[in-house]
């Protein structure tokens, strides 16, 4: 079968490789769509310390069951059976798993890290995923390459849950990328009465604007981002402001634009070598300001996500801006790298 192997920064291939068997706690998948994201480009660029070469990447997942270990199959999974794989892999027994807090689990794992992805024809999904409830099977009507959006929808849905974002909410976001557009659409869906968006790239923004259709775009890059908020509040600034963007000005005037008592979510994390910002603390102690980050999803974000895009809550079909066979991974990379597309999937 063909797969995408990371090999060493700025070293990805495809090629050729054994078609996998599944152990006896293994669901074995015929990979139908595997979207991507920044992190696979920063991935093929850098690396990540979590990978030891050679790895399949891919970590936004669905598929169809071609065969269950003998275990998994006693847990109910057969062949024909459509599944969405959660990336992010809990312990489920450590103390914050157990306090509910599977995001943080000091033990995680990763599908596309510590285990081969979904950027190839089959795939083994560990028994890891099955231990914590990871496999979920895909509601009818929805398409294989919706369901791999459940994956960074249930990450929005975990940072808006945080931010407690809810009915009447002024929501400002920062970046108008995938996830930027998701934020917008789940705002939406959770009752925020205006959502504005905001981007530094006009082309972009403009992309993003035309499908999410936000209640105004500002393109910071022609005009002061942190004035426009106020005067489009009426002066009072933003209920929320999520930063769904790796730029540590982004969070800078994220604190600068919020409403008293506001929330902040620092969604996006920033460089690993430029991550100190300047904050006005302030700002902070008089107007009553939470600054939240967010880190993830949990299996249960998952499910909630896929409930959401099949309801058509949160709809993702149109963000799909291009979809790519598998021997075209690298130039859907490209595609992400360039901003050229909202969400581009590869299909095996």
């Amino acid at each position: 079968m063909k797969v995408v192997r990371f090999h060493a920064p700025g070293d990805v291939r495809i090629e050729e490789a054994p078609e996998p068997a599944p152990g006896p706690g293994d669901v074995k998948i015929r990979v139908r769509a595997c979207s991507t994201c920044g992190t696979d480009v920063k991935i093929l660029n850098f690396g990540h310390h979590h990978i030891v070469p050679p790895r399949v990447m891919g970590h936004e997942i669905a598929g169809e069951v071609v065969e269950a270990g003998v275990d998994a199959a006693g847990a109910g999974w057969a062949p024909g059976d459509r599944v969405q794989v959660i990336a992010a892999i809990p312990c489920g027994r450590c103390q914050e798993c157990r306090r509910g807090r599977m995001t943080v689990c000091p033990n995680q794992v990763s599908m596309g890290y510590h285990f081969d992805g979904g950027f190839a024809e089959y795939m083994i999904v560990p028994p890891n995923v099955l231990q914590v409830d990871g496999l979920n099977r895909i509601p009818d009507g929805i398409s294989y390459a919706e369901a791999s959006v459940a994956e960074p929808l249930a990450c929005v849905l975990n940072g808006q849950n945080l931010a407690r974002v809810g009915a009447g909410d002024d929501v400002v976001v920062m970046g108008s990328g995938p996830i930027g557009c998701l934020h917008v659409r789940l705002a939406r869906a959770r009752g925020a009465a205006r959502v504005f968006l905001v981007d530094l790239n006009r082309e972009r923004l403009d992309l993003a604007a035309d499908l999410v259709h936000p209640d105004a775009a500002i393109c910071g890059s022609e005009t002061d981002v942190v004035d426009a908020v106020f005067k489009l509040t009426e002066g009072r600034g933003a209920d929320v402001v999520i930063t769904a963007a790796a730029a540590g000005a982004a969070q800078e005037q994220a604190v600068q634009m919020a409403a008293r008592q506001g929330r902040i979510s620092f969604f996006g994390g920033l460089p690993k070598d430029k991550p100190v910002i300047a904050l006005d603390s302030n700002l902070v102690h008089y107007r009553e300001l939470t600054i939240v980050g967010a880190n993830g999803s949990s299996p249960a974000h998952n499910k909630e996500a896929l409930r959401l895009i099949a309801s058509g809550a949160v709809p993702v079909a149109d963000l799909i801006t291009h979809r790519l066979p598998l021997d075209r991974a690298l130039d859907a990379f490209g595609i992400v790298a360039r901003g050229e597309a909202i969400k581009v999937t590869v299909e095996p």
